[in-house]
Protein backbone atom coordinates (compact mmCIF):
# COMPACT_ATOMS: atom_id res chain seq x y z
CA UNK A 1 0.00 0.00 0.00
CA UNK A 2 2.93 2.50 0.77
CA UNK A 3 4.72 2.22 -2.81
CA UNK A 4 0.96 2.45 -4.48
CA UNK A 5 1.25 5.86 -2.42
CA UNK A 6 4.66 6.77 -3.73
CA UNK A 7 3.66 5.54 -7.21
CA UNK A 8 0.80 8.25 -7.41
CA UNK A 9 2.88 11.02 -5.59
CA UNK A 10 5.36 10.53 -8.02
CA UNK A 11 2.70 10.50 -10.81
CA UNK A 12 1.24 14.26 -9.44
CA UNK A 13 4.29 15.59 -9.38
CA UNK A 14 5.28 15.10 -12.52
CA UNK A 15 2.04 15.78 -14.06
CA UNK A 16 2.28 19.16 -11.65
CA UNK A 17 5.71 20.05 -13.63
CA UNK A 18 3.58 20.03 -16.50
CA UNK A 19 1.37 23.16 -18.19
CA UNK A 20 -2.09 22.43 -17.62
CA UNK A 21 -4.16 21.61 -20.66
CA UNK A 22 -4.08 24.85 -23.04
CA UNK A 23 -2.42 26.70 -20.40
CA UNK A 24 -0.87 29.67 -22.30
CA UNK A 25 3.27 29.46 -22.30
CA UNK A 26 4.82 32.57 -20.69
CA UNK A 27 5.77 34.65 -23.67
CA UNK A 28 8.87 35.04 -24.47
CA UNK A 29 11.15 38.23 -23.98
CA UNK A 30 14.17 37.95 -26.32
CA UNK A 31 14.49 37.28 -30.08
CA UNK A 32 11.76 34.54 -31.12
CA UNK A 33 14.31 31.59 -32.36
CA UNK A 34 11.40 28.59 -32.84
CA UNK A 35 7.75 28.58 -33.06
CA UNK A 36 5.96 25.87 -32.52
CA UNK A 37 2.92 25.57 -34.74
CA UNK A 38 0.23 22.70 -35.16
CA UNK A 39 -1.83 20.61 -32.87
CA UNK A 40 -0.04 22.20 -29.57
CA UNK A 41 -2.21 23.05 -26.37
CA UNK A 42 0.27 24.85 -24.88
CA UNK A 43 0.55 28.26 -26.94
CA UNK A 44 1.60 31.75 -26.22
CA UNK A 45 0.58 33.57 -29.62
CA UNK A 46 -2.32 32.79 -32.17
CA UNK A 47 -2.23 29.54 -31.62
CA UNK A 48 1.00 29.09 -31.50
CA UNK A 49 4.13 28.52 -29.39
CA UNK A 50 6.67 30.77 -29.79
CA UNK A 51 10.26 30.44 -27.97
CA UNK A 52 13.09 32.17 -26.97
CA UNK A 53 16.64 30.93 -26.19
CA UNK A 54 15.80 32.31 -22.43
CA UNK A 55 12.71 29.87 -22.46
CA UNK A 56 14.68 26.96 -23.98
CA UNK A 57 17.95 26.99 -21.71
CA UNK A 58 15.19 26.75 -19.05
CA UNK A 59 13.91 23.53 -20.11
CA UNK A 60 16.30 20.44 -18.63
CA UNK A 61 19.54 20.52 -20.86
CA UNK A 62 21.00 16.80 -21.96
CA UNK A 63 24.13 16.29 -23.78
CA UNK A 64 26.35 14.12 -25.61
CA UNK A 65 29.51 13.57 -27.29
CA UNK A 66 29.49 12.80 -30.99
CA UNK A 67 30.77 12.99 -34.70
CA UNK A 68 28.37 14.09 -37.45
CA UNK A 69 28.52 13.68 -41.31
CA UNK A 70 28.74 17.63 -41.37
CA UNK A 71 31.50 18.54 -38.82
CA UNK A 72 35.41 17.01 -38.34
CA UNK A 73 36.06 15.39 -35.22
CA UNK A 74 33.72 14.75 -32.26
CA UNK A 75 32.05 17.59 -30.49
CA UNK A 76 30.07 17.87 -27.46
CA UNK A 77 26.62 19.04 -27.83
CA UNK A 78 23.92 20.16 -25.54
CA UNK A 79 20.14 21.35 -25.28
CA UNK A 80 16.90 20.00 -24.19
CA UNK A 81 15.51 16.79 -25.20
CA UNK A 82 13.43 17.21 -28.14
CA UNK A 83 10.46 15.15 -26.63
CA UNK A 84 11.16 17.62 -23.45
CA UNK A 85 10.68 20.29 -25.88
CA UNK A 86 7.40 18.92 -27.91
CA UNK A 87 5.90 18.03 -24.01
CA UNK A 88 6.01 21.53 -23.19
CA UNK A 89 4.57 23.07 -25.67
CA UNK A 90 1.86 19.98 -25.42
CA UNK A 91 2.51 19.00 -29.04
CA UNK A 92 -0.23 15.82 -29.61
CA UNK A 93 1.02 14.29 -33.06
CA UNK A 94 2.49 11.12 -34.34
CA UNK A 95 4.99 13.08 -36.33
CA UNK A 96 6.56 16.37 -36.91
CA UNK A 97 7.88 19.02 -39.49
CA UNK A 98 10.86 20.21 -38.29
CA UNK A 99 11.77 23.52 -41.10
CA UNK A 100 14.83 25.19 -41.76
CA UNK A 101 15.96 29.09 -42.39
CA UNK A 102 17.03 28.07 -46.22
CA UNK A 103 13.68 26.34 -46.54
CA UNK A 104 14.54 22.46 -46.12
CA UNK A 105 12.27 20.30 -43.76
CA UNK A 106 12.37 16.75 -42.86
CA UNK A 107 9.11 14.77 -41.28
CA UNK A 108 10.50 13.29 -38.12
CA UNK A 109 8.30 10.47 -36.40
CA UNK A 110 7.82 11.34 -32.91
CA UNK A 111 8.93 7.83 -31.56
CA UNK A 112 12.21 8.72 -32.78
CA UNK A 113 12.39 10.92 -29.58
CA UNK A 114 11.38 8.34 -27.93
CA UNK A 115 13.76 5.62 -28.90
CA UNK A 116 16.74 8.25 -28.78
CA UNK A 117 17.94 10.83 -26.70
CA UNK A 118 17.60 13.38 -30.11
CA UNK A 119 18.14 16.75 -28.60
CA UNK A 120 17.37 20.69 -29.82
CA UNK A 121 21.43 21.24 -29.65
CA UNK A 122 21.66 25.07 -28.65
CA UNK A 123 25.73 24.86 -28.38
CA UNK A 124 28.67 22.96 -29.31
CA UNK A 125 31.30 22.42 -26.88
CA UNK A 126 29.80 25.01 -24.72
CA UNK A 127 29.20 28.12 -27.10
CA UNK A 128 26.11 29.20 -29.18
CA UNK A 129 26.16 27.91 -32.50
CA UNK A 130 25.92 30.62 -34.89
CA UNK A 131 24.00 30.23 -38.47
CA UNK A 132 27.46 29.63 -40.82
CA UNK A 133 28.25 26.69 -37.92
CA UNK A 134 24.76 25.01 -37.91
CA UNK A 135 23.04 26.84 -35.48
CA UNK A 136 21.42 28.72 -33.97
CA UNK A 137 19.38 25.41 -33.10
CA UNK A 138 20.20 21.79 -34.80
CA UNK A 139 18.01 18.64 -34.42
CA UNK A 140 20.92 16.52 -33.21
CA UNK A 141 20.87 12.64 -33.53
CA UNK A 142 23.59 11.08 -30.92
CA UNK A 143 25.27 9.38 -33.96
CA UNK A 144 28.10 7.94 -31.91
CA UNK A 145 25.73 5.98 -29.40
CA UNK A 146 23.93 3.54 -31.64
CA UNK A 147 25.33 2.53 -35.54
CA UNK A 148 21.42 2.59 -36.43
CA UNK A 149 21.65 6.27 -36.27
CA UNK A 150 24.29 6.65 -39.21
CA UNK A 151 21.84 5.74 -41.98
CA UNK A 152 20.79 8.32 -44.86
CA UNK A 153 17.17 8.17 -43.45
CA UNK A 154 18.05 9.21 -40.06
CA UNK A 155 20.83 11.96 -41.55
CA UNK A 156 18.22 13.53 -43.44
CA UNK A 157 16.06 13.79 -40.08
CA UNK A 158 18.84 15.76 -38.35
CA UNK A 159 17.75 19.34 -39.39
CA UNK A 160 20.09 22.27 -38.57
CA UNK A 161 19.09 26.27 -38.55
CA UNK A 162 15.73 25.33 -37.27
CA UNK A 163 13.41 27.91 -37.10
CA UNK A 164 9.98 25.94 -36.93
CA UNK A 165 8.50 22.72 -36.11
CA UNK A 166 5.27 21.97 -37.04
CA UNK A 167 2.45 19.51 -34.92
CA UNK A 168 1.61 17.06 -37.75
Amino acid sequence: MLFAGWVLMALCVSQAAQAAPDEALPAPTGTVLLEVKGNVAHQNSAGEAHLDMAMLKSLPQHGFDTNTPWTSGVSHYSGPLMRDLLEYVGADSDAVQVSALNGYAAEIPMEDFYDYDVILALERNGEPMPIREYGPLWVLYPFDQNEVLLSEKIRFRAVWQVMRIDAL
